[in-house]
């Protein structure tokens, strides 16, 4: 009986063993999504933004006191967020100062799994005088992430509510990629505008349609990985947090708003301006480019001219070895006539011996 008890209990043990180790493989697959950010100063895109870990260690506890906790405890200091990003699924690391008064962030975070950010629609083909077209919606660079008026769950989401709003508007949360920004768009599905489906776009769904990362961040290398991880929840440990920000300094202000009702939920990315260019007397000087030994176009040239150069000569060689054409016939005297053959000749000598 005891034997069979700890046989129990040590098969508990492995298994508990080998879902750590395969948690830490994988990497979190929760964390507080961002849903307001107070703070612009602060880089965390409301909806888009993971708090997957703080000061180096993973988030793994969904009570928000403990990690409300852990950032008072960092109050008049900076802490270090984990930030799981949608766009590209990357991880990053912000060091932010807590104010020792306020003792807070500025931000309203709400526990949600990483896979939320997977419910994506890409827009690939638009019809022309389509709703889609005429809502402005823009294919193969936009991306529907949501809509106030529902929530939308799983690949069909998208579908049922389209099909509930048929003759009617539809506001949809839709991401661009291009330009970076979050706009709202008012559609009206219709059957009736003389094509197929009720919104006359091409809609991509799955892990083929996640939203890339923004055409500001620097481009994969050949060979390197397009998203972390092989499934859609597949977030990041605490070692592959990578500082992207420097520690900001600490006169900034920053608090913590906890999210008060489910209401509050989602306020997609502001849209921020950039800021205007220097004036044209303060440009920084442009660093004169190396000169490159080997590679140049001038090289490239000198080799076909002289690949030419031994064709042309080839060419004459060629043409100098062999034998004239004949000359023309002259005029009023006949083609040629052939050299008499050897019989003939022979059978003339036969007659000049008989005479």
């Amino acid at each position: 009986m005891f034997n069979a008890l700890n046989r129990y209990l040590s098969r508990l043990d492995g298994d508990a063993r080998s879902q750590q180790q395969q948690h830490q493989r994988d990497g979190p697959a929760y964390g507080f999504q961002v849903l307001r950010n107070t703070n612009l100063e602060l880089g965390a895109e409301p909806w888009f933004d993971f708090v997957v870990g703080i000061n180096g260690r993973v988030v793994e506890d969904p009570d928000p006191r403990l990690f409300a906790q852990e950032v008072r405890n960092c109050a008049g200091g900076s802490v270090a967020l984990g930030l799981w990003s949608a766009k590209g699924q990357r991880t990053r690391v912000l060091h932010v100062p807590v104010p020792a008064d306020t003792r807070s962030l500025g931000l309203s975070l709400q526990w949600a799994p990483l896979a939320l950010a997977s419910t994506v629609w890409h827009v690939l083909d638009v019809a022309a005088n389509s709703p889609a077209d005429l809502a402005g919606l823009l294919p193969y660079s936009d991306y529907v992430l949501g809509t106030p008026d529902g929530v939308l769950h799983g690949e069909s989401g998208l579908g049922e509510l389209v099909d509930d709003y048929i003759g009617r508007p539809l506001k949809l949360w839709v991401y661009n990629n291009e330009y970076n920004v979050t706009r709202e768009v008012e559609i009206v599905p219709s059957r009736e505008w003389g094509g197929e489906g009720a919104l006359g776009c091409v809609l991509g769904f799955g892990a083929l349609h996640r939203l890339p990362a923004p055409l500001s961040e620097p481009v994969h290398a050949p060979g390197e990985t397009m998203f972390d991880g092989d499934s859609a929840t597949a977030g990041a440990t605490a070692d592959q947090f990578t500082t992207l920000a420097p520690s900001p300094s600490d006169g900034a202000s920053n608090t913590f708003v906890p999210a008060a009702s489910p209401s509050d939920f989602l306020v997609p990315a502001q849209m921020v301006s950039s800021p205007p260019p220097p004036p044209g007397g303060n440009a920084p000087p442009r660093s004169k480019k190396k000169e490159r030994h080997g590679h140049g176009p001038s090289r490239l040239d000198d080799y076909f001219a002289e690949e030419e150069k031994k064709s042309k000569a080839l060419d004459g060689n060629i043409a100098a070895s062999k034998t004239p054409p004949p000359p023309p016939p002259k005029a009023g005297g006949g083609p040629p006539r052939a050299p008499p053959k050897a019989e003939e000749q022979k059978a003339s000598d036969g007659d000049d011996d008989v005479d």
